[in-house]
């Protein structure tokens, strides 16, 4: 069944670093809804072919150029998908970098700190305000800030609690983006537009040299599901697929 806005056409989704693993599988599972879903992504060969794939399945999808850290690219971005649809129902901010490796506080190279936020954390910021105009054109706007449950404080100082290898860069940077997801929420209160952030679980892809326990499907079931909330769900909370997280 096809989902449809009140003028019966699909809905229309963005879902950024789309190309490949979990945002990929995002966009896949949006499409099989029926949705219309842009690939973001700033590969141009790796997103025509995820553009390629997910046609081939069926899927209303049409490529992006975007890369996150780039005022100009994001700007484009907006124009395209305002010449394309003219609104957006769903925004899906999944692009995300660890910022590399070793992470140790008192050693780190603050350079990958630097990168870790400006794309984790500033590229979320940036995306999510230029896309607002289309949103706010949607009768029910979503937006899926995709982190991770290695930025909840309350896990990171639970005595026994999985929180991965120590990470100044990347752990913080999922804590910054679940603050920035509150305050959008404490925002936009009071309009149609509901913002979540969502933990996809250890999955296996590229970001963790494929080491994660769950699929990419698995690991884009909660962003779908949150994607898709009616206009009573939730807002300004973090979830993952057993429920609510932590802050």
């Amino acid at each position: 069944m096809t989902e449809t806005n009140t003028d019966n056409h699909p809905k229309v989704a963005l879902v950024t670093g789309a190309n490949k693993g979990i945002g990929y599988e995002i966009a896949a599972g949006l499409g099989a809804l029926g949705w219309s879903v842009g690939v973001g992504a700033r590969d141009d060969a790796r997103r025509e072919s995820a553009v390629d794939k997910l046609r081939a399945a069926g899927a209303d999808a049409f490529g992006v150029p975007l890369d996150v850290t780039d005022d100009a690219s994001v700007t484009a971005a907006a124009r395209l998908i305002e010449e394309r649809t003219g609104r957006l129902d769903a925004l899906v901010n999944n692009a995300g970098i660890t910022g590399g490796g070793p992470q140790e506080p008192t050693t780190v190279d603050v350079n990958r700190v630097r990168a870790a936020v400006e794309t984790n954390v500033i590229g979320v910021i940036r995306v999510t305000n230029a896309l607002l105009p289309l949103l706010r054109r949607s009768p029910s706007p979503r937006i899926v800030n995709v982190s991770s449950s290695v930025g909840s404080l309350t896990l990171q100082t639970t005595p026994g609690a999985e929180t991965g290898p120590i990470s100044i860069a990347y752990a913080p940077s999922k804590s910054f983006l679940n603050a920035v997801t509150v305050q959008y929420a404490k925002e936009l209160a009071g309009t149609q537009v509901l913002i979540n952030a969502v933990c996809p679980g250890f999955t296996a892809t590229d970001l963790n040299d494929f080491r994660g326990v769950r699929t990419p499907q698995q690991g884009a079931a909660a962003a779908i599901r949150l994607a898709t909330v009616p206009d009573d769900g939730p807002t300004g909370r973090f979830f993952d697929d057993e429920g609510e997280v932590p802050w």
